[in-house]
């Protein structure tokens, strides 16, 4: 985990940049370099919202170029295909298999892409897919997808203990909200854990 660059997408809404806020604070409080640009898309309207977290010894740029993304963080599934072209080959997607209708095909402009993920294994494509939504529902709350999310991450990320994770959830979430997103980063991290893959 010398330099690790993580790019964290979704839709406006779904939480991606306190996503990028917990994964920065974690990698500080580890004594890494950090670099977080949150590129807002059309949030307000359910677009795209993309954010690069940087991290390593010595971090020069904050912008994650083509192919240089070690891990794409996706929150829908078709957020993972539209940003897979900023993975490196060697790369990895965790993504939610929630599927969040654009503007273009809410408004009839365009139509949903069939089994992206399907296409997307069978491209060979490194994977972490499942139902965060679900995950989080069980948990107490739908806007928790997010912390799911990076509890599986972590679990791909061991050199980053859990007391560090706990540390940075408690840095950037409400106190009354603590308990229940402790909950969602665990249900994440076991879950990341039986997949049985390490970075």
């Amino acid at each position: 985990m010398e330099n690790l660059n993580i790019l964290i997408v979704g839709v406006g809404g779904q939480g991606t940049l306190l996503a990028s806020k917990f994964l920065g604070a974690a990698a500080s409080l580890m004594g890494k370099d950090v670099k977080v640009s949150e590129v807002h898309g059309m949030s307000q309207r359910g677009g795209s919202v993309v954010t690069c977290v940087k991290m390593g010894d010595q971090v020069a740029s904050p912008i994650i170029d083509l192919g240089e993304a070690d891990i794409i963080l996706s929150f829908e599934a078709v957020e993972a295909l539209r940003w897979l072209p900023y993975m490196k080959p060697t790369g990895t997607i965790i993504t939610n298999t929630q599927e969040i209708n654009p503007m273009p095909v809410i408004s009839g402009q365009a139509v949903y892409p069939e089994d992206v993920l399907g296409k997307m294994k069978k491209d060979g494509i490194s994977m972490v897919a499942f139902d965060a939504l679900s995950v989080a529902e069980s948990c107490g709350t739908v806007k928790c997808v997010n912390i799911v999310l990076l509890g599986v991450l972590a679990a791909l990320l061991p050199e980053i203990g859990e007391e560090i994770w706990k540390q940075a959830l408690e840095s950037v979430v409400p106190a009354k909200l603590l308990a229940v997103n402790e909950k969602a980063f665990q249900e994440g991290l076991a879950l990341g854990k039986k997949k049985g893959e390490t970075l």
